[in-house]
């Protein structure tokens, strides 16, 4: 079996000892990712309105209402194509919320958390219901120049914050890649041999890549849209676009 798209075939002993070697590499990066996240637990932090509005299914409540009472928040904030039908929405921001489900373990840490979409409130909370979401899903549309300052609104965004009594900080931010720590997909290809087959990655020559055009997308529709369109949940917005 010698073929360009495959690794080199070797006998156990010699395939544990490359293993090994790795994992040195593996358990210095943990290492180093332990001290990332000492120094951001370390951060200084900033005062937020805790009565900036939010839109959600009791209609106007507060920042400080997406607490639900637990001392931390953190809220994703979900990119929003406003009027435009499901197909056409974030792909981005459809495959890391997707993962997003069991959030007791973070309850009993004392974290809320919640997405904060970037649009209206009654078009973006039925493609929740499309997708099948049960966690918190609030409106920020009006009050992104508040909670978005200094960053560019109509990207993803994820904040943390701290409530201190019924003050509000804002304690860490990330964008980009840093919301990939959302989701399990990426981090489960890393382990496969041919990893996210994006164009990219440090792969050797003859490593298939995706050949779908958009990472994240296949057939017109973000791909994790595609079981919830099989299994026959409507895709409607109500904005009048198919």
């Amino acid at each position: 079996m010698t073929t360009k798209d495959v690794p080199a075939i070797v006998d156990r002993a010699t395939f544990q000892a490359e293993l090994d070697t790795l994992r040195a590499r593996e358990k210095a990066h943990t290492r180093e990712e332990d001290a990332i996240a000492a120094a951001r637990r370390r951060l200084p932090m900033v005062a937020v309105d805790g009565a900036t509005p939010l839109v959600g299914d009791q209609g106007t409540v507060t920042l400080l209402d997406a607490f639900e009472g637990r001392r931390m928040l953190l809220a994703y904030y979900f990119m929003w194509h406003a009027g435009q039908p499901a197909p056409k929405q974030c792909e981005g921001c459809t495959l890391y919320t997707a993962q997003v489900r069991e959030l007791s373990f973070l309850h009993s840490r004392d974290v809320t958390y919640a997405t904060f979409c970037q649009g209206p409130y009654a078009e973006s909370a039925r493609y929740r219901d499309f997708m099948g979401w049960q966690t918190p899903w609030y409106s920020a549309q009006g009050s992104l120049d508040t909670l978005l300052v200094g960053r560019r609104i109509g990207m993803m965004h994820l904040v943390s914050y701290l409530r201190e009594g019924s003050q509000v900080f804002e304690t860490y931010w990330t964008t980009g890649r840093g919301v990939e720590m959302m989701g399990n997909s990426y981090a489960l290809l890393d382990l496969t041999v041919y990893g996210r087959q994006e164009a990219w990655e440090d792969s050797p020559a003859g490593w298939p890549r995706w050949q779908g055009g958009h990472y994240y997308r296949t057939d017109g529709r973000p791909i994790v849209q595609w079981p919830r369109v099989k299994a026959g949940h409507s895709d409607d917005l109500g904005t009048g676009k198919a």
